[in-house]
């Protein structure tokens, strides 16, 4: 079968590779119909030693089971399912406590972890099916593929953030961060009430999907200038929430600069960092809360399909344009140069 390799920074090929098959009794065989490129996807893109590759890509799929150890029962072949970036099995004492990605479960893992398979393939063996798979009820073929696709990372990745954040009605929120996690913070945001939702973007096209998915206002500087910007906004005091999307220190202390007294700075940009503020003079003398981590997505897919399936939201706007597995380097290229927000794939 066919899957994209990364070779080193800036350096993904499209392959042939041995085909995934079943292993273990709790497995399932997935037949690929659509996957992406996700922005975390372009840090090794910016940055992988050659020496540490290659290594199978993608995370994020939707695809027909095609095949199911003897073990598995909830779901079976024919049946259109989603995965989350990690694999879990929805049962240990972290799953029920919805961290599925802290389970401890010997198979668990996140998808970027298993050497052998990726999600921009033909087709991928699933670890521990039962709990990592999600049934879809709707055809491989459906307008709706793109939106039930974020619910395997980006759409509940924004909405952890938001969640983690303890945005409500009574809450202002700044989003750093146009990126597509970024975007799907506003949007749940949104759904979740806040009265007003700033968005820290430098990119129109961007900025506007903000707009529509629920930002109250724009900002598009950033530092000081942005800091003193969004205080404006926030009558002074800044914001309640801060969803930091971005993953880099600047982010963290420009968070630190807008964050109001007794407030949450919720993180999902994967840190490219080990130490930050967070002592007396930065978090502790304000009461100021730090949260968020790698999006537990098992918890909320349930819980987000009922409004994308009745139309009441179209996450899948994020995703601007489509390749099939040929157009991958390119699409990595395009997403790395601001051409391309978030890469569809159809294998």
């Amino acid at each position: 079968m066919r899957a994209a390799l990364m070779y080193g920074a800036g350096d993904v090929r499209v392959e042939n590779v041995p085909d995934s098959a079943i292993k273990y009794p709790t497995d399932a065989l997935v037949r690929i119909t659509a996957s992406c490129i996700c922005g975390t996807d372009l840090w090794p893109y910016a940055s992988m030693k050659p020496e540490n590759g290659p290594a199978r890509m993608g995370h994020e799929f939707i695809g027909i089971v095609e095949d199911t150890g003897s073990e598995v029962t909830t779901v079976k072949r024919g049946d259109l399912v989603v995965s989350p970036w990690a694999i879990s099995d929805n049962t240990c004492a972290f799953c029920r406590e919805g961290l599925h990605t802290s389970c401890s479960h010997p198979q668990a893992n996140f998808w970027d972890e298993v050497a052998e398979e990726g999600g921009q393939a033909e087709a991928i063996r699933v670890p521990l099916a039962d709990g990592t798979l999600v049934k879809l009820p709707v055809a491989a073929d459906s307008a709706l593929i793109p939106s039930l696709l974020t619910l395997s990372d980006v759409f509940a990745t924004g909405y952890h953030g938001a969640v983690s954040g303890g945005v409500s009605e009574r809450t202002r929120v700044t989003v750093i961060g146009d990126g597509a996690v970024g975007l799907m913070a506003v949007l749940s945001a949104k759904r979740l009430g806040a009265e007003q939702i700033i968005l820290m973007g430098r990119h129109q096209g961007r900025t506007d999907l903000g707009r529509e998915f629920g930002a109250t206002d724009i900002v598009s500087a950033r530092d000081e200038e942005g800091v003193e910007a969004v205080r404006e906004l926030t009558g002074g005091h800044g914001a309640h929430v801060v969803v930091e999307a971005v993953g880099t220190k600047p982010a963290y202390e420009q968070a630190l600069g807008i964050i109001r007294p007794g407030g949450t700075i919720s993180r999902l940009g994967a840190p490219q960092y080990e130490e930050a503020p967070v002592g007396f003079g930065s978090l502790f003398r304000h009461n100021i809360r730090l949260a968020g981590g790698p999006s537990p997505v098992r918890a909320y897919i349930e819980e987000l399909m009922p409004d994308i399936l009745d139309g009441t939201i179209q996450p899948g706007k994020v995703l601007d344009a489509t390749t099939d597995l040929d157009g991958v380097p390119a699409g990595y290229q395009d997403m790395a140069d601001r051409k391309s927000l978030k890469v569809l794939i159809k294998p």
